[in-house]
């Protein structure tokens, strides 16, 4: 994908509980191909606005994959994420959010 500085090609939605098994491996398959990741872990820094350097990626973000768990849903963090997204989709009118579902289904 692209190499806009400042930007990115894809921010991962998770929560914490789901950063192992797969928020991590996934933005490091998709950084080997030559993406460009936003994840907390590799963003922020101490002493971050984790508001305000969320809210900034995720308007710096081409596309969103969220991460749907049932962690996912217990949590405001990731759900606010989510709906920031949402809101990106439906003020651009294209499809910006990739869902990937993990232990839940339909």
């Amino acid at each position: 994908m692209s190499e806009d500085h400042g930007h990115f090609d894809v921010f991962v939605s998770h929560a914490s509980e789901d950063k192992e098994l797969v928020a991590r491996p996934l933005a490091d398959a998709l950084t080997s191909l030559g993406w460009k990741v936003w994840l907390d872990e590799l963003q922020l820094t101490i002493g971050d606005s984790l508001s305000s350097r969320i809210d900034e990626a995720l308007t710096k973000s081409h596309f969103g994959v969220v991460i749907l768990s049932p962690a996912f849903f217990g949590k405001p963090w990731p759900e606010r994420e989510l709906a920031g997204l949402a809101a990106r989709e439906i003020g651009a009118g294209q499809k910006v959010i990739l869902p990937v579902w993990h232990e839940v289904d339909y």
